[in-house]
């Protein structure tokens, strides 16, 4: 396989889930005959803005990539640059994934030979317990000029290739080629069709063992590929493992696109409560922050579905208990010199502790008015604050697949100050829903959910206003702020 060309790739993201985070970077290092070809790299424009988290990661802003081409800019590039290749890549599955998205949503077929840098790894050097990046530049002290952007990080790749083919025997090489790229049978209590069955579409599966409880759900833009992905996936975790051992049965609910399979994966995972799932569960500490006038205190704890609907842009955080709440709002403090008795942190007389270690501007202490300290507080919270629902009314936003035009699966997702109400199948359900009263509640993951495409589609989005005169038949591009 090393005797192949091999491409080295890496990708920034502005996440880390490749259905709807995007590309923000590749970089691309060809070797031929074992020697080098080429270095490539670009900046890519993801269309929606890069999370502070990953600027700080990196040190790609949003400044960088305006004006960078978009993905499907350069996928044809790309997709040449790969072809006919070995894909090389450190923890192949991340960076093939997002490949394999942002050339499916242009309808490319994705499929070149993989091989993953920590399985060979793994297989090379059993006797070390770390096998990321950071973990193999120290222990081989490989030298990285650019750690965190994508064409710094493929040349380590091509320089952790180059020290094992001088360090390893051939015959060593070979064996670990052979188990890092083994592709793992299915699971034995599925059957050999079971994957077979599933459909190409966007949508819900379901994981299901010897009864009806869930073992898993998860959401897919393409579900038989999704699926797949589990069973060809390194089992070194315990959960994969035992969902490999259990399953016994795989169902799926078809959606007309993301936006419904996401809202469904949410809905679905709170009610039937799958065993190993981790992520969109019923969260019953659910709380935020909300301003209080006329007290010493100046911030109450609240849970946001308990507030009245029109109340909700008052809200500050979408914290998924008290401790995560205290523990930002503390980080805040400390930060902004905000008093630790003043955001009902703390209680009785005097200086706070933060006053005492000279990281509050002083309140507590008589020396700043609850004015002055307040509006630093109103700057800090800023960033926390949740999104006022920015229609009038309920509305509905359609989303059709690719084979909508010739009849094919369409779906409104009625929403009502960032609740959820549902899907209809056709505009006489959707119209008949729209009629209907309904106690939803607050959800912090369907607020994600939907906050998420109304930024990303800004403009472009297909919403009907529900208190429209012209309901059923008026529809618009809207732009959301």
């Amino acid at each position: 396989m090393l005797d192949s060309p091999l491409v080295f790739v890496d990708l920034e993201t502005t996440g880390a889930n490749p259905a709807f985070d995007r590309v923000i970077e590749v970089g691309i290092v060809k070797v031929s005959g074992g020697q080098l070809e080429y270095e490539w790299s670009t900046l890519v424009d993801p269309g929606e803005p890069i999370p502070p988290v990953i600027q700080g990661f990196t040190g790609i802003s949003d400044a960088m990539v305006r004006g960078a081409p978009s993905f499907a800019a350069i996928a044809d590039e790309v997709f040449a640059r790969i072809e006919g290749s070995v894909f090389v890549a450190h923890n192949a599955r991340f960076d093939y994934g997002f490949l394999k998205n942002e050339f499916g949503r242009l309808d490319l077929a994705f499929q070149p030979r993989v091989l993953c840098t920590v399985k060979l790894s793994r297989a090379l050097y059993p006797e070390h317990h770390r096998h990321g990046l950071d973990a193999l530049i120290a222990r081989h002290g490989l030298a990285c000029d650019a750690r965190h952007r994508a064409l710094g990080d493929a040349r380590v790749l091509w320089d952790f290739v180059q020290l094992v083919q001088a360090e390893k025997p051939a015959e060593a090489i070979q064996a670990a080629l052979k188990k890092a790229t083994k592709s793992p049978s299915l699971p034995s209590g599925l059957e050999a069709t079971a994957v077979d069955a599933v459909p190409e579409a966007p949508g819900v599966y379901l994981f299901l063992g010897e009864n009806e409880l869930p073992l898993y759900i998860g959401k897919a833009v393409n579900l038989r590929s999704r699926v797949q992905s589990h069973f060809a996936a390194d089992h070194g975790s315990g959960r994969a493992m035992r969902i490999a051992q259990e399953v016994k049965r795989i169902e799926w609910i078809e959606t007309a696109g993301e936006l419904g399979a996401l809202l469904l994966e949410a809905r679905l995972i709170k009610a039937r409560q799958p065993i190993h799932n981790r992520r969109l569960r019923k969260n019953e500490e659910l709380c935020a922050f909300r301003l209080i006038e006329g007290g010493d205190v100046v911030l109450e704890r609240v849970p946001p579905a308990g507030v009245p609907a029109g109340e909700l842009g008052e809200l500050y955080g979408q914290f998924k208990s008290k401790r995560e709440a205290h523990n930002t709002l503390r980080e805040l403090a400390a930060e902004h010199g905000l008093c630790l008795r003043r955001l009902g942190l703390e209680q009785g007389k005097g200086p706070c502790f933060n006053h005492q270690i000279k990281r509050c501007k002083g309140w507590c202490a008589g020396k700043e008015s609850a004015e002055k300290h307040d509006l630093r507080l109103k700057a800090a919270l800023a960033v926390l604050k949740l999104r006022a629902w920015p229609f009038p009314g309920r509305i509905a936003i359609r989303e059709h697949g690719e084979r909508d035009e010739a009849g094919g699966r369409c779906e409104w997702h009625l929403f009502e100050q960032w609740c959820h109400l549902g899907t209809a199948k056709s505009e006489a359900e959707l119209h008949e829903a729209a009629q209907a009263r309904t106690d939803a509640a607050f959800d912090l993951d369907t607020y994600r959910i939907l906050r998420r495409e109304l930024d990303k589609r800004a403009g472009t989005i297909d919403i009907l206003r529900l208190d429209a005169p012209s309901f059923p038949r008026k529809r618009e591009s809207m732009e959301t702020t």
